[in-house]
C-alpha cells in the first residue's frame, strides 16, 4: 500500500476501535481500499474496539462518513445567498471530464482561488458549503470531486467513496486540482496567479501532496491529515499552515519529523494544535465538532490566505 491508502486503512481501524464504525463496515471499508478481505480481518484483529463501540454497534449501524446534522458553524453559507454564485462545474481533463463545485462573489471583478479538498467521504454538502464560506469572503472557491472517475461523490454515496479514493494515484489526485485551476485560467473571475488550497483529513493529504506538486500554489492550510514523503518536502513553495487537534494522536504523531524537514529544507512553515479537540473537529455537521477550535480555525486560515494571496 502506498502512505495515502495507509492512512485511510488507519482511519477505518481507529474509527471501528472508537465505535464510529461497525465492524461490517470497517472490513467493507478496509478491503475496498486493499482488495483483500482477509487482509481486512487481520487488521480489525488487533484491534479492540471500547466497549462503548461494541454496545453501539450492537444496537445501530455506525457510519463514520455519514454526516450526523445539518452545519451548525456560523460560518456556514447557504446555497442562495446573494453575494455569491455558486454551483455545480464540469472541468476538462486529458482523460476524463472532472466534477467540481464552484463558489464565487457575485461582485464583478477578479479574486484570488482557493482550492478545497474533501474528506474521505468525497465531495458532501458540508465540503459545497465551506467552499461558499470561501466566495462570501472575496475568493473563488472551487472544490474538486475525485472520484468523478468513478461516476462522482453524490452517485456513489458516501460508504463507496473512500474504496474509490484509496485506489487513485497521487499523480492523479495531484493533477485533478492541477486541472482545477488550469479550467479557472479561462474564467475571468479568477485572479488564478494567487492561487491556495485547503484540505481536510484526506484531503488535508491531498493538500500537502498538491503543495509538493504544484509549484505555483502560493499558500496551503492542510488540517489533520497525513504528511508527504521527506524526499518531496523541497519541491514545496507554498507557504503552509498545518492545522491539529490535541486528541487526534494517530496525525499528530507525524507532526515532529514533517516540522524539522519543513524547517531544515527553509520552507514557511506554522502549526497550530487545537487543546481538547480531535481528529475532524471543522467539520461541524458531525459528532466531532468542536466550535471553538473550528471558529479559531477559520480565523487563522483566511488570515494565512489573505497574508500569502
Amino acid at each position: 500500500m502506498n502512505d495515502m491508502q495507509n492512512y485511510l486503512v488507519e482511519e477505518f481501524a481507529e474509527d471501528y476501535q472508537e465505535g464510529r464504525l461497525s465492524r461490517r463496515d470497517a472490513l467493507k471499508l478496509i478491503a475496498s481500499v486493499t482488495g483483500s478481505l482477509v487482509f481486512a480481518n487481520s487488521i480489525l484483529a488487533a484491534c479492540a474496539p471500547s466497549p462503548e463501540s461494541v454496545a453501539t454497534e450492537q444496537t445501530t449501524e455506525v457510519h463514520a462518513a455519514t454526516p450526523t446534522s445539518t452545519p451548525t458553524s456560523p460560518e456556514s453559507v447557504l446555497p442562495d445567498d446573494p453575494s455569491i454564485q455558486a454551483g455545480a462545474v464540469e472541468i476538462p481533463a486529458a482523460d476524463a471530464t472532472l466534477f467540481g463545485y464552484l463558489a464565487r462573489p457575485a461582485a464583478e471583478g477578479s479574486f484570488p482561488v482557493v482550492l478545497v479538498c474533501h474528506e474521505n467521504s468525497g465531495l458532501t454538502p458540508h465540503m459545497q458549503d465551506v467552499t461558499r464560506r470561501f466566495a462570501k469572503v472575496g475568493y473563488v472557491g472551487l472544490a474538486m470531486d475525485l472520484a468523478s472517475r468513478a461516476g462522482g461523490s453524490e452517485a456513489l454515496g458516501s460508504n463507496e467513496v473512500p474504496g474509490v479514493l484509496g485506489n487513485i494515484p497521487t499523480e492523479q489526485l495531484v493533477g485533478d486540482f492541477v486541472s482545477g485551476w488550469n479550467y479557472l485560467k479561462d474564467q475571468a473571475f479568477a485572479e488564478t496567479a494567487r492561487v491556495g488550497m485547503t484540505g481536510f483529513c484526506f484531503g488535508g493529504g491531498v493538500t500537502w501532496r498538491v503543495a509538493a506538486g504544484m509549484p505555483e500554489l502560493k499558500a496551503a492550510v492542510p488540517f489533520y491529515g497525513p504528511p508527504p514523503l521527506e524526499r518531496d518536502i523541497p519541491k514545496i513553495q507554498a507557504a503552509v499552515l498545518a492545522i491539529y487537534g490535541e486528541l487526534d494522536t494517530r496525525i499528530n504523531g507525524s507532526i515532529p519529523t514533517i516540522e524539522a524537514a519543513m524547517l531544515e529544507n527553509g520552507k514557511v512553515y506554522e502549526k497550530v494544535i487545537y487543546p481538547g479537540a480531535n481528529h475532524g473537529f471543522f467539520n461541524d455537521t458531525r459528532g466531532g465538532y468542536h466550535p471553538d477550535a473550528s471558529e479559531d480555525a477559520w480565523a487563522r486560515t483566511l488570515a494565512w490566505f489573505e497574508k500569502y494571496l
